[in-house]
């Protein structure tokens, strides 16, 4: 296999919506210039079913590797899922079920092939689950695992702290998840692991199991997360119920692209987008110049359902979307949420990724932002059970049918 050792496009690599390489840039730099093909994988766990444009930055970042003639593998955690990652979690995970997983992963390949080019038989793309392997992992290669790691590490978490210092239970299975996603990499005998920030524990984890049992260094690079600026927040959470989903109609990406907020525009360019970073500088200093954030959100809407979908589908959300807010009309899509009878409307909507929490809906409905659009008039009463299905307005441009099941 011909390796593509062009220097603007490797450094493109170590940099577009890159944090920190490890265990240097300079180093992992040097490898990609060798003309050696590396191995690469990124891992997801199935605890939704849907893969959302947060993951999408790491998938764009294997297109790039992949482009250059490199190995590239996806894999999904179906085995860890059942454990559950701890990461940035003040409680436990609920442990998934076999059926739920399998549920959830049903469309999995589909969503990151909107991306991936699985097709590829000259330099084919390798989809593969961690059950092969840690299925059969025996007490005795767990205990051996174990060993290469202290506890006073693994206390050295963030989320482990606070829960001991706030006096909140951490299970001993929770430790077990980053030997699993670690030795993960040694199972598939990898050169370079690519995950968010929020994963960097775990993929470190993987480098001193690959030094141990391999004898040689694995390469990792972490990635940016989707947060806004302003606060902090991710904008893209599987277990929030956040975030626009790949696997969305183009009607309901462009829709909660342009409910992101302004903040945080730029980096959904570069994070999530094909768009060359000479032409996002260009949307920077517009916008930094003083152009309305609208211009910019419409144009990152269609940009954004043309990378996930195409050309045509995005031209006709813009349409869509611009004749239904200009009119002051409703979409005819409208995205649906499955509620119980009687769930509190505070609740349902915190639960559909509508409000970042229960303080967020009484704002909400406290400025009128929230109307019924069957019955008319504004919603004032948070605790509304939700006894039948409701179709809402909230804000300027979200909607959701929740729909009683």
């Amino acid at each position: 296999m011909q390796i593509n050792t062009d220097p603007t496009l490797i450094e493109e690599i170590l940099s577009r919506s890159v944090d920190t390489v490890y265990p240097d840039a300079d180093q992992l730099r040097e490898a990609l210039s060798s003309g050696k093909q590396l191995k690469v994988y990124v891992g997801i766990d199935p605890t939704a079913d849907y893969v959302h444009l947060g993951h999408a930055t790491n998938y764009l970042l294997l297109e790039r590797l992949h482009n250059l003639g490199h190995k590239i593998v996806v894999l999904v955690g179906d085995f860890t899922a059942m454990i559950g990652d701890p990461t940035d979690k003040m409680s436990a995970r609920v442990r998934l079920t076999r059926e739920e997983i399998e549920k959830n992963l049903a469309t999995f390949k589909e969503q990151i092939g909107k991306i991936l080019p699985f097709e590829d038989k000259r330099n084919p793309i390798e989809f593969k689950f961690n059950s092969a392997w840690l299925k059969d992992l025996n007490f005795e290669k767990l205990a051996d695992l174990a060993s290469s790691f202290t506890v006073q590490q693994m206390l050295e978490r963030d989320m482990f702290e606070k829960r001991i210092k706030e006096q909140k239970p951490l299970y001993v299975h929770e430790f077990f998840y980053p030997l699993m996603q670690g030795y993960d990499s040694v199972a598939l005998d990898v050169d370079l692991e690519v995950g968010g920030t929020d994963q960097t524990f775990n993929m470190l984890a993987g480098r001193t199991l690959v030094k141990r049992y391999l004898g040689r260094e694995k390469f990792v690079i972490t990635t940016t997360l989707l947060e806004n600026p302003a606060t902090g927040e991710k904008m893209m959470s599987k277990s929030a119920g956040t975030g626009i989903g790949l696997n969305e109609t183009p009607d309901q990406m462009f829709g909660k692209v342009m409910a992101l907020p302004d903040e945080g525009i730029i980096q959904v360019f570069v994070d999530c987008t094909r768009l060359p970073l000479p032409e996002v500088e260009e949307k920077y200093e517009r916008l930094n110049g003083g152009e309305n954030p609208k211009n910019l959100k419409l144009e990152l809407a269609e940009e954004i359902v043309r990378t996930y979908h195409d050309d045509s589908a995005a031209k006709a959300a813009r349409e869509s979307w611009i004749a239904t807010f200009s009119e002051g009309g409703t979409p005819d899509e409208i995205p649906e949420h499955s509620v119980k009878s009687g769930t509190p409307l505070i609740e349902a909507l915190v639960d559909a990724g509508l409000a970042s929490s229960k303080t967020d809906v009484r704002r909400l409905i406290e400025n009128g932002a929230i109307s019924d659009l069957d019955a008319g008039g504004k919603i004032g009463d948070a605790l509304l059970p939700i006894e039948a299905d409701l179709r809402l307005k909230v804000g300027k441009h979200r909607f959701v049918h929740f729909r009683v099941s």
